[in-house]
């Protein structure tokens, strides 16, 4: 048995929560707000704790989740590995590439497991098409070009999303940062080429749009990408464009769309291409299938799990973004 503790009992929280699978249980949980504390662990039976740092200090915890706002991300998960935890952390994994850094010489000193929460790599849509292109379906890797965006809500830029010294940014860093890690784990490495923010709508000092275009170290694969929360109607649409196909994924479920991969077959003679769709309808089986690569990380198998360098890598290239445009919280930031 695996015995989790859980810092931050919000949405994500209780996603998390809900995807412990076989032998994983939930003893603790820990939030500023003791009332949701309460809710989550009274639905689990697990122990509320008053402050994170007396629970990933305890002894009947094997693994911490961290599902706080990006600036308790850091101290907390350092905290736990020094417990001796192994830690799950969401993505971005802190607000600036200096927190993940910290995160990462922590795990090597202590020698425990710590992994960044990247669920989309998990979609059965994405999961299918990793394979796919290591079959060669659609060729040698051209270029991918994706968007991802939603519409926010009335008060989203008095949220703390909007206050850079919680968040560490702002769109990049939410949604973009799922953006490049895809590109990554299906393309292999990328460097910054371009890339600009805007704040086009939303009253707040952090960017509601990010455009990048990214550039393989070869030169050979490229990558277009565009992290929005003036979307309105929420959207998710990635292509990746090889010498012999496409393959896209639409939609990500609930208010995005049924998730659909979509298989473009160019034939000899080219011409329209043979179409090939499959939909994954029902429920987000993604947060299960990440613990489970969670879990297994900590029993030394390979795992699609996100690896903290992946997280601190996707950072640095938001933040090289930030630094371009000249975003005045990423000025000092390592």
């Amino acid at each position: 048995m695996i015995r989790v503790g859980i810092v931050g009992a919000g949405l994500i929280g209780n996603k998390r929560a809900r995807a412990l699978r076989g032998e994983a249980r939930l003893v603790a949980v820990a939030d500023k707000d003791a009332e949701r504390a309460g809710a989550l662990a009274a639905e689990h039976r697990a122990d509320v704790e008053a402050t994170w740092e007396r629970l990933v200090k305890r002894d009947d915890i094997d693994a911490v989740i961290v599902s706080t706002t990006n600036d308790v991300i850091a101290d907390c998960a350092v905290a736990a590995l020094e417990a001796g935890k192994h830690v799950l952390v969401e993505k971005p994994a802190g607000r600036n590439p200096d927190d993940v850094r910290r995160q990462l010489v922590a795990s090597t000193a202590a020698g425990r497991v710590l992994r960044v929460g990247c669920n989309h790599r998990f979609h059965p849509a994405f999961q299918k098409a990793k394979t796919m292109l290591a079959a060669g379906a659609v060729g040698p890797l051209l270029y991918i070009r994706a968007r991802y965006g939603h519409g926010a809500r009335p008060g989203y830029d008095r949220e703390w999303r909007a206050h850079p010294d919680i968040s560490g940014g702002g769109e990049l860093l939410d949604q973009g940062v799922h953006l490049v890690d895809l590109c990554r784990w299906l393309g292999g490495e990328f460097d910054l080429e371009w890339g600009t923010m805007r704040t086009f709508f939303w009253d707040m000092p952090v960017e509601d749009n990010g455009f990048l275009m990214l550039r393989s170290p070869d030169g050979v694969r490229q990558a277009f990408l565009h992290a929005s929360c003036t979307e309105w109607k929420n959207l998710f649409d990635f292509e990746i464009f090889g010498r012999d196909g496409k393959l896209q994924i639409w939609g990500l479920g609930r208010s995005y769309g049924v998730e659909e991969l979509r298989y473009f077959r160019m034939k000899p003679e080219m011409g329209p291409p043979e179409v090939e769709v499959t939909t994954f309808p029902g429920e987000d089986v993604s947060w299960h299938a990440e613990f489970d690569a969670f879990l297994g990380a900590i029993e030394g198998r390979p795992t699609d799990i996100a690896r903290i360098d992946d997280a601190q890598r996707a950072v640095e290239i938001v933040y090289e973004v930030y630094r371009r445009s000249g975003a005045v919280w990423a000025a000092g930031a390592r």
